[in-house]
């Protein structure tokens, strides 16, 4: 079938997609579905039916998809094993004038997935990156789980090492900021206990799994339910999202009080917060609040 069938698409011609430029000597980091096909844009698969070659985590996965919507623009191996020998060979093309994208089997590529190399190396060589935005694990489970905290650190995957892992899992959670994990559904039931071990007994964590696909579930549990809440061992991809800390500096110790204060004559608020909380193993919001409950405290100015 034709690549360019999709131009006399209603939907695509609505969508002013092929009125666009798509320059050219560039690479094209294209977004695609984590689980329901219907989740592609408009304007990735305009794209990706225009470009010259499609440089796939799994060619026979990203074949399957395009296949679905009738381009058949050619593919190109681009994985983690290879990414290295595809990067240079990829920026010869691109300086030839050659226009390629860049998927992983799902989602967002380099979010947790291969091209964060491919990326930088196009960028080292002075040739345009364009982003084609589109479905993430991330923000899919970020939107719906109504997370209290202002800021959020993304880890993705843990490290394998298990030393390694709880000692990122207990700097996590004494941050008092709300993060997310990925995890697989092998190592699940071992990454649940090892988080509620070192989480507060009510940290409020939002179990996604399946997202986008027929059995999607979102859970919200207290830390000590969260073992439970995943199960021994379930089927599909996992979010975890471990909600901000509830302040109660009403339980900050006298002379911790002293000392945060000290602190923050000498460092901003945040600053200050941080590394008491390192210091006293205690929840970097709670020591932040108290810091920000004080209007006349040095610390509480503008950072």
């Amino acid at each position: 079938m034709n690549r360019h069938l999709l131009d006399h698409d209603p939907l695509l011609a609505a969508s002013g997609a092929a009125q666009q430029d798509l320059p050219a000597a560039a690479l094209y980091v294209v977004a695609t579905p984590i689980g329901n096909a219907a989740d592609i844009t408009l304007r990735a698969l305009w794209v990706l039916s225009r470009v010259d070659a499609i440089a796939a985590e799994d060619t026979r996965t990203t074949a399957a998809l395009i296949r679905r919507y009738g381009i058949d623009t050619p593919l190109l191996a681009a994985h983690e094993h290879n990414e290295q020998a595809a990067a240079a060979a990829i920026v010869e093309r691109l300086r030839a004038g050659a226009r390629i994208a860049l998927v992983s089997d799902a989602g967002t590529p380099a979010v947790s997935d291969p091209g964060a190399r491919l990326a930088r190396a196009v960028m080292a060589a002075g040739l345009r990156v364009v982003p084609v935005p589109g479905a993430s694990a991330l923000t899919a489970a970020v939107s719906a789980a109504g997370l209290s905290s202002e800021r959020l650190t993304f880890v993705g995957f843990l490290p394998t090492g298990r030393l390694q892992r709880q000692r990122l899992l207990r700097e996590l959670a004494t941050r008092g900021d709300a993060f997310v994990l990925f995890e697989a559904p092998h190592r699940i039931s071992e990454t649940a206990a090892e988080l509620a071990a070192v989480l507060e007994a009510d940290r409020r964590v939002v179990v996604a799994r399946e997202l986008t696909k027929k059995f999607e579930s979102l859970r919200a549990c207290r830390a000590t339910e969260l073992p439970a809440a995943v199960g021994e061992q379930g089927r599909g991809e996992y979010v975890l999202l471990v909600d901000g800390a509830e302040a109660a500096p009403s339980e900050i110790d006298a002379a911790t009080r002293r000392w945060l204060a000290a602190l923050a004559d000498e460092l901003p608020a945040s600053r200050a917060a941080a590394v008491a909380a390192k210091a006293s193993g205690l929840p970097r919001a709670s020591l932040y609040a108290l810091l920000a409950a004080k209007p006349d405290s040095p610390a509480a100015s503008p950072e």
